[in-house]
């Protein structure tokens, strides 16, 4: 059975997920992985040393930017004329895109965001969440090749072999741009919370604290979002102290305390992290879906009856501002900083 893989990357940084679809490719039989862009053998050398059996690399400077036309063009023309059986890719803004349209050129579908898939014969059984994660659903594809976005860190990442060597082929760009892009803008975001191993989040509760005084001159409002900037101060050293990422609730997003990069939930980023510590959060079923299949879930909020204690393995009743500086002093002796 052969499975394309498609190696989705910005500038050469390459999305954890791709590893893990490649991954999930050799389980199958035959991976091959597609690479696409400019000055790309940096990315072909580590598919190769993450287990592809091959590397078609398409390196052309009308890839050197990501448009969904050239690169669409470019995998279908490959999957016709190669015929894999799969094609596998890391759920991301671009994939879904590039795999919505790459679907269209070759008359099939596409199984989103799975968290498992097998193989059934000649055909694959998909399993994804469904109804804000409170079901699974299993699917299949009628159409060929299957194509597929896997949901980010839901399957094992393959060890990466330094040094190994591979066969990798240049293959030719197809297609026209149809647009052209004028440039880049970075937006604040610290860590991608899709992969990151632990994740700290702060909730509406954040903005709760009686004890600081916000500056003279400000509204209500003002202070409010003072107060929680305060409180995801205390947020964000936690995270720094464990290498892990900032997460928040929706409320706290509406309510101007963080930026909607760190919004973890239905409408936010969904994650898997293997320690999710959630504070001031009191655990809407929005912010649940997004976080629920988090190894490890700790809860800080002082009201005992919060719904986010039902989904936490372990559970702090108290006052976040109490709790929280003291466990990051706590791990600071633990790990030596």
């Amino acid at each position: 059975m052969k499975t394309f893989v498609y190696i989705d990357h910005f500038k050469g940084e390459v999305q954890p997920a791709s590893w893990e679809a490649l991954g999930l490719a050799k389980s199958f039989g035959a991976a091959i992985a597609l690479v696409f862009g400019k000055s790309v053998d940096a990315v072909a050398k580590a598919a190769v040393e993450y287990g592809a059996d091959e590397v078609l690399v398409a390196d052309d400077s009308s890839l050197e930017d990501y448009r969904a036309e050239t690169y669409a063009s470019t995998l279908a023309a490959l999957a016709s004329s190669l015929n894999p059986n799969l094609i596998l890719f890391p759920t991301t803004a671009r994939t879904r895109e590039l795999a919505a349209m790459s679907a269209v050129d070759l008359n099939t579908g596409v199984l989103t965001d799975l968290i498992a898939l097998e193989a059934n014969g000649d055909s694959f059984v998909a399993t994804r969440p469904i109804y804000e994660g409170k079901l699974m659903e299993k699917i299949v594809c009628a159409g060929k090749p299957v194509m597929a976005t896997i949901r980010g860190r839901a399957f094992p990442k393959p060890e990466r072999v330094s040094g190994k060597s591979g066969t990798v082929t240049k293959v030719t760009a197809a297609g026209e741009a149809k647009s052209t892009v004028e440039g880049y803008s970075a937006s604040e975001s610290a860590v991608n919370l899709g992969d990151a191993g632990i994740i700290v989040s702060g909730g509406r509760g954040v903005s709760n604290n009686p004890a600081l005084t916000p500056p003279a001159g400000m509204d209500e409002k003002q202070a409010e979002v003072w107060r929680a900037q305060q409180g995801f101060a205390l947020v964000t050293e936690l995270a720094k102290l464990l290498g892990g990422a900032v997460g928040a609730s929706r409320a706290a997003v509406d309510g101007g305390y963080i930026p909607y990069a760190h919004q973890v939930g239905q409408t936010g980023k969904v994650v898997a992290p293997d320690l999710y510590i959630a504070c001031g959060i009191s655990g809407a079923i929005q912010h649940l879906v997004g976080m629920r299949n988090a190894k490890v879930i700790v809860a800080i909020n002082k009201d005992a009856d919060a719904p986010i204690f039902k989904q936490a393995r372990y559970g702090v009743v108290g006052d976040l501002f109490q709790i929280v500086p003291a466990l990051t002093e706590a791990l600071k002796k633990k790990l030596g900083k």
